[in-house]
């Protein structure tokens, strides 16, 4: 085993693909550009109220599952405030938004269920369909036509189509309508991933709400939502999102809920807290969508001279096709050094293989932030690329 792990060290150095953790300091002075805290939340002193509070409460931990000792009443409040921001009639909490999509797309797969999935899907629906021991079949990205195909052929009596409301590498937001459309047509669950879109899309009264609050597929009896806890709601945790048969399903049926420790009590007070936040305020979702834009104009002039572009975003992911692993990996440490922290993706983290940087908007971002940000990352690129 020694000499096996010796030749895959070697492997991932001689590919450029080496990950080593990078410690953060508590007062580092850096622009984040990197993290996906969206909203700004994280640090806001709101939710370490509550956090605290709940600790004082009820403990640091939740002290066992969900279903012996580890249900409080904030995890019911939680819940009920989630489905209400999304748009859903209930939702169930997990202890992260891995075991949420793994947790949902187990319980409803099996020899039974054909799964048809985007080829850009998050590597914990993958993780979700290989454990389901259900027939698993990709699509081209947003390919509803593609989708179509593989659903017509299907021989299992049961269907579910995977995909993220935006996507977590390139930023771009699936054809939803299009979808619920197929999932009525073929009598299909359409499982949507919204870990990139609470909290940062959505229109009018439902801004911040996510793409699918407001549509017609909220509420939809063919329509799952899954989020997640630790993105823009500055806390941790998952959640799945559905009808009521399907929550007292999962409680039930699914694996990484009955045996996991429940969520703890601080995560899920200032998650309750971020909830209420994104109902209050709005103008953070659209701080986001503002601040996304202006980095995407400050370094479009960059990359058109060098025949390449800024992926367009339907949220507040930013992505940058670069020609290497090498050179991703080369201009992130040069951003970090100029103090800007912006993200490496290398593969296998991005579903086309393609190495990309990804700049992700906050609504905390300032006007003077995104300035000196897109004149640093201009110079890096033009040296790069």
């Amino acid at each position: 085993m020694t000499q096996w792990l010796e030749r895959q060290a070697a492997v991932r150095d001689r590919r450029g693909l080496v990950r080593r953790p990078l410690p953060r300091a508590a007062d580092e002075r850096f622009i984040d550009l990197a993290s996906n805290d969206y909203l700004g939340l994280s640090s806001d002193p709101r939710l370490a109220d509550a956090a605290a509070a709940a600790i004082l409460l009820w403990g640091t931990g939740a002290t066992s599952s969900r279903l012996v000792a580890g249900t409080t009443q904030q995890h019911l409040d939680l819940e009920q405030e989630l489905a209400r921001l999304a748009g859903m009639e209930a939702a169930l909490v997990f202890s992260s938004g891995y075991l949420a999509n793994m947790g949902v797309i187990t319980a409803l797969g099996g020899p039974g269920t054909l799964f048809v999935a985007d080829e850009h899907c998050h590597a914990s629906m993958i993780d979700g369909f290989r454990l389901s021991r259900s027939r698993t079949e990709s699509f081209a990205h947003n390919s509803v036509e593609e989708a179509s195909r593989l659903l017509a052929g299907r021989t299992e009596p049961r269907a579910l189509i995977a995909v993220e409301s935006v996507y977590s590498v390139l930023g771009d937001e699936a054809p939803l309508e299009d979808l619920l459309a197929l999932a009525e047509e073929y009598d299909a669950v359409l499982l949507v991933d919204e870990a990139h879109s609470l909290g940062v899309t959505g229109t009018g009264h439902y801004r911040g709400h996510g793409s699918v609050a407001g549509t017609a597929l909220a509420g939809h009896p063919n329509v799952v939502v899954t989020a997640t806890l630790s993105k823009a709601l500055g806390s941790q945790g998952g959640a799945v999102l559905g009808s009521p048969l399907l929550r007292e399903h999962l409680i039930n049926r699914s694996r990484s809920f009955i045996f996991d420790t429940g969520l703890a009590p601080a995560s899920v007070a200032a998650a309750l807290a971020a909830v209420r936040i994104i109902r209050d305020e709005p103008w953070r979702a659209g701080s986001v969508r503002n601040n996304a834009a202006a980095l995407a104009a400050g370094l479009a002039s960059v990359l058109a001279v060098r025949g390449t572009t800024i992926e367009p975003s339907a949220g507040a992911v930013q992505s940058i096709a670069m020609p290497s692993a090498e050179s991703a990996l080369k201009a992130t440490l040069a951003a970090r050094t100029a103090g800007v922290r912006i993200g490496c993706f290398r593969p296998p983290s991005v579903p086309d293989g393609i190495s990309r940087l990804r700049l992700t908007a906050r609504a905390t971002l300032t006007p003077e932030d995104i300035e000196h940000s897109c004149a640093v990352l201009r110079g890096i690129l033009e040296e790069i690329i």
